[in-house]
């Protein structure tokens, strides 16, 4: 990935762009349902506000980052639904404000932690630049949720560079998701970038598997917002194509997933 990319000024701008997204919605529309079933506009907002919470407590109180990580080893999902029904009492537009205040202060606290140093999460302790690029990938996921109920076509931006690196970086987590062996080969990812001056690409040069497209694609492909079938990403090998039935850029179950045809965008 180029260095001329920072992640947490990347982060940043995401962040904003989604945000512009819910200038001037009307009560109607902060109730629109989302592509994720069972939740609404406002849903999507106060998960992300929880997320950018959790991330921001990993960088300044990890006491309190512990006890959160103790909760989600007794029930995430119970964790998860418990602080969404928290943000969305006050009513969307307090969701609002507080997902812009949580963005903001886990940007200053990963930022702020020794780049060198781990942050702990809920799985494993991370580089505070990978939490970023994590905090990039729901925001983006999350943020294509919210586009997609409003419809709205993105424009998107060489910040999906930080995407194509983690999800080559998390491959894996398909195969785990379905119980599946990860293979022990390395896959050859070739990933075009938005502005079109750029390939990002990973893995070795000679690998029998290879995955090629543009990295926009790829991240619509690995946060499971796009049925691969509706998608410029190309495979050559058999793992390779299995792959890309399974691929996700986080833990825990895929869920549905989106359909065949379901955008043409």
């Amino acid at each position: 990935m180029s260095k001329s990319l920072d992640v947490y000024s990347d982060l940043v701008a995401e962040g904003e762009e989604i945000d512009a997204l819910l200038d001037h919605l009307t009560d109607e529309q902060w109730q629109l349902p989302t592509p994720a079933p069972g939740w609404t506009v406002a849903h999507q907002v106060a998960h992300l506000a929880f997320v950018c919470h959790l991330a921001a407590t990993s960088a300044r109180d990890p006491q309190r980052f512990a006890e959160y990580a103790t909760q989600a080893k007794n029930g995430f999902q119970a964790a998860v639904d418990a602080a969404l029904a928290q943000f969305l009492a006050a009513g969307p537009q307090a969701a609002r404000a507080r997902w812009r205040e949580e963005l903001a202060a886990s940007v200053a606290g990963l930022s702020e932690a020794d780049q060198k140093d781990t942050v702990p999460w809920l799985v494993n302790p991370l580089p505070p630049t990978v939490l970023a690029a994590a905090g990039l990938m729901e925001v983006f996921a999350h943020g294509q949720d919210i586009a997609d109920a409003l419809g709205v076509r993105r424009e998107y931006t060489d910040r999906v560079g930080h995407l194509a690196w983690f999800g080559v970086h998390t491959r894996d987590f398909g195969y785990q998701a379905h119980g599946m062996e990860p293979p022990r080969e390395e896959f050859r990812f070739e990933l075009t970038a938005p502005s079109g001056g750029t390939t990002w690409t990973f893995g070795p040069e000679d690998a029998e598997d290879r995955v090629t497209g543009p990295a926009a694609d790829f991240a619509l492909l690995v946060s499971r917002r796009r049925h691969h079938a509706d998608l410029a990403i190309r495979t050559e090998g058999a793992r390779a194509k299995e792959w890309l039935g399974i691929a996700q850029a986080y833990r825990g179950p895929g869920g549905a997933g989106r359909k065949p045809g379901q955008f043409t965008s």
